[in-house]
C-alpha cells in the first residue's frame, strides 16, 4: 500500500508530459499556426503583426521573437501564455534575426535600409545600427558570440560584425542572392545559401574563406527551380539539410564529407526548416502549398504534411 501511495505521489508531482509545440508564421494571414508535435495537428491560430516571417526562440525557451515585417516591429510573445508582451524597435522591414548567446542582444536585418539593427531585448533600446550591403536578410551569431553575420541579397556578400564593438569587420563574397546563414555546433563553419546561384557555400570561420561550394541536381527538376534558402545543421555533425525553394525538395548533405546524399520531396516552395528539441524530426514550411512537412531524421523519410495558413514562412519548435 505504501509503495502505491509513493508511486501515485510521484505521478502527481511529475504531472503529464507536455508535447513540444511548433510555431509557424503565415505570411499572408498575419498569424501563427501552433502544431502539437505529439498529434501533428494544428491546435491554435494566433493573430500577430503584419506579414510575420522570421521566428526565433530565446535561449531559455520562454520567449518567442516574431519579425512582423510590414509592422516594422519585432514582437515578443510569452511562450507559456501565447500573449504578446512587448514590441521592439526593429527598424524598417525586419525579416530575419539572430540572438547572441547572452540571450539579450538581438541582431535584426533591415532589408529596406541596408542596415543591421542591434537591440537590447531587456531594455528595448537600440544599441547600434551597422551599415551592410543592399537588401540584407540572413542573420546568424556564432556559438562563442564573437561574430554576427549578415547576408546581403543584392551585394552577394556575407558581412562579419564584431559583436564586441558592433562594427563591420570583414566581408566574404559568395554566390548570387544569399538568403540564409547557419553556424555549425562548434562554430568552426558557417553555411550560406545562395538562392539565385543555386548553391550553398561552406565557410571556414577562422579564415572567413570558402571551403567548398555545394551544387544540387534533382532528376526531373529544372536547374532554375533549385533555389536554396533555409539551412539546418544537426548538433551531432552528421547532416545538413537545405530547403530548395520551388524545387520542392529538401537536400540532405553529409556534413562531414560535404556531399549530397539524398533529396526529400516536400510541399511547394519549401522555405525554412526547424528541428524538434530532440532533433528526431525536422519541419519544413512550404509557402505555396500552405503546409508544413514533417521529416523523420533517422530514416530520412517525410512522415506527414500538415495544413496551416497562407504562405507559411518561418518555423520554430518550443519544448
Amino acid at each position: 500500500m505504501r509503495r502505491t501511495l509513493i508511486a501515485t505521489a510521484l505521478l502527481i508531482v511529475a504531472g503529464p508530459s507536455l508535447a513540444a509545440t511548433a510555431f509557424v508564421s503565415n505570411e499572408k494571414d498575419n498569424n501563427l499556426s501552433l502544431i502539437d508535435m505529439d498529434t501533428l495537428q494544428v491546435t491554435q491560430t494566433l493573430p500577430v503583426g503584419m506579414r510575420p516571417r522570421g521566428l526565433l526562440l530565446s535561449h531559455d525557451g520562454k520567449l518567442l521573437y516574431i519579425c512582423a515585417s510590414d509592422s516594422d516591429r519585432v514582437q515578443v510573445m510569452d511562450v507559456a501564455t501565447h500573449t504578446i508582451i512587448k514590441e521592439l524597435p526593429s527598424g524598417k522591414d525586419p525579416e530575419q534575426f539572430a540572438l547572441h548567446p547572452n540571450n539579450r542582444w538581438l541582431y535584426v536585418s533591415n532589408e529596406d535600409d541596408s542596415l543591421v539593427t542591434v537591440i537590447d531585448t531587456e531594455t528595448s533600446k537600440v544599441l547600434a545600427q551597422v551599415d551592410v550591403g543592399v537588401e540584407p536578410e540572413g542573420m546568424a551569431v556564432s556559438p562563442d558570440g564573437k561574430w554576427a553575420v549578415n547576408t546581403s541579397e543584392t551585394t552577394n556578400m556575407l558581412h562579419w560584425i564584431d559583436t564586441r564593438t558592433q562594427t563591420l569587420a570583414d566581408n566574404t563574397l559568395v554566390d548570387q542572392r544569399p538568403r540564409f546563414v547557419e553556424f555549425n555546433k562548434d562554430g568552426s563553419q558557417l553555411w550560406s545559401s545562395a538562392e539565385i546561384g543555386g548553391t550553398v557555400s561552406v565557410i571556414d570561420v577562422a579564415s572567413r574563406k570558402i571551403l567548398k561550394t555545394l551544387k544540387f541536381e534533382i532528376k526531373g527538376v529544372h536547374p532554375d527551380k533549385v533555389q536554396p534558402v533555409g539551412i539546418k545543421l544537426s548538433d551531432d555533425g552528421k547532416y545538413a539539410f537545405v530547403a530548395l525553394g520551388p524545387a520542392n525538395h529538401v537536400a540532405v548533405i553529409d556534413a562531414r564529407t560535404l556531399e549530397v546524399v539524398d533529396y526529400l520531396l516536400v510541399g511547394r516552395r519549401v522555405w525554412q526548416l526547424s528541428f524538434t528539441p530532440d532533433q528526431k524530426q525536422l519541419l519544413a514550411t512550404n509557402g505555396v502549398s500552405g503546409d508544413v512537412s514533417v521529416i523523420d531524421v533517422a530514416s530520412l523519410k517525410v512522415l506527414k504534411s500538415i495544413k496551416v495558413g497562407r504562405y507559411p514562412w518561418g518555423v520554430v519548435v518550443a519544448p
